[in-house]
């Protein structure tokens, strides 16, 4: 078994603490993924598995193993970065091969391995090329090649397609997840970017200043985020997130008309100020008379995104298919059923369940 487990782990520059007591189990075989935005952690946290940052506090065991103060050669895991670092003057079997040459493996095995990892990443047709003749997925490819050789027992990925093209990106994904598959190592992966998350995880963590928020499958994120960070941070386009009060055991939202809202969700005391938030995917809109304007209608071929502007100043975004389009300029109400209406603390942004 190689699982990864990190218990109350922390880490320190000097008097400023970065990650705050993180504990996390990953199990064996598990594609896990860390996200949040800049400057929360995640980068940190996967380096600190792979011994490349030390640990101020805490414990870190790969496979039921402390590893805590062990050298990054003898944790078991190999780590894919955003640089692909290949060595230009080497051809794709050599770069591939380097690492294991300079352990003094036998030819006859580096050989055996490079061509099993050649084959599970289709680069059979590169392998006498050098870098400078390929593209930055099949350069990627080749990195990610570098550390299958080493049949490592965890696969650390910081941010690998983030210096790729959108068309890259979404092949460069198909082809992580498809490896995934095939060989079935433990992985943990960091990116900023949710769509990434959402496509290739089993399990999210959700960071944000070095605290987990959350922890769940993509689609228990989704539909059951534990507060607002996490509604807002999972799902594309984010989530409309609108004022309301609680009045007589509803909630109103100015931003819609004085819009009541019936829920069985515990509500604060009439009078309280709350957060209502709205997927854009669960509403819809219809022109009528009313103060809520459509600003813009962005069309991305089979699907568009209204984006309206409240009297109140709100904005709110809309997901809609179809051809027909509502005029910009024009007045509309949004409907949507008020059962997937989310409902969020105001002060400590905490799901109201």
């Amino acid at each position: 078994m190689t699982g990864v487990v990190l218990n109350k782990v922390i880490k320190k520059y000097g008097e400023t603490q970065v990650i705050h007591g993180v504990d996390l189990q990953i199990e064996d075989g598990e594609f896990c993924v860390f996200v949040g935005p800049s400057g929360c952690g995640k980068s940190t946290l996967l380096r600190m598995i792979a011994g490349l940052e030390d640990t101020t506090g805490g414990q870190i065991d790969i496979g039921a193993r402390d590893v805590t103060k062990a050298d990054p050669a003898d944790r078991g895991v190999a780590m894919v970065f955003q640089t692909y670092a290949l060595y230009p003057h080497m051809t794709v079997e050599e770069n591939m091969g380097f690492g294991l040459k300079m352990n003094g493996v036998e030819k006859s095995e580096i050989k055996s391995k490079v061509s099993e990892a050649s084959r599970i990443l289709q680069l059979d047709p590169y392998l006498s090329r050098k870098p400078k003749a390929l593209s930055g997925g099949q350069r990627q490819r080749v990195a990610i090649g570098r550390a299958i050789v080493r049949g490592p027992e965890v696969f650390l990925f910081d941010e690998p397609l983030s210096n790729l093209d959108a068309e890259l990106r979404v092949d460069m994904r198909v082809e992580i997840a498809r490896l995934h598959k095939e060989i079935g190592a433990t992985m943990i992966y960091v990116t900023h970017d949710q769509v990434e998350a959402m496509t290739l995880a089993d399990k999210i963590v959700v960071l944000r200043a070095g605290h987990i928020e959350q922890v769940g499958s993509p689609m228990q994120l989704y539909q059951d985020p534990d507060n607002k960070f996490v509604a807002g941070f999972i799902g594309s386009p984010s989530m409309n997130f609108l004022g309301g009060k609680v009045a007589g055991g509803k909630v109103v939202v100015p931003a819609l008309g004085d819009l009541e809202i019936e829920t069985k969700v515990a509500l604060p005391a009439d009078g309280s100020d709350i957060t209502v938030g709205l997927r854009p995917q669960n509403l819809t809109v219809r022109e009528a008379d009313s103060p809520l304007k459509v600003d813009l209608r962005e069309r991305l071929g089979g699907v568009a995104y209204d984006y309206l502007t409240a009297p109140t100043g709100e904005r709110i975004v809309v997901e809609t298919r179809g051809d027909a389009a509502i005029p910009s300029g024009a007045g509309v109400v949004v409907d949507f059923d008020h059962a997937t209406a989310m409902f969020f603390d105001a002060q400590s942004e905490a799901r109201l369940r």
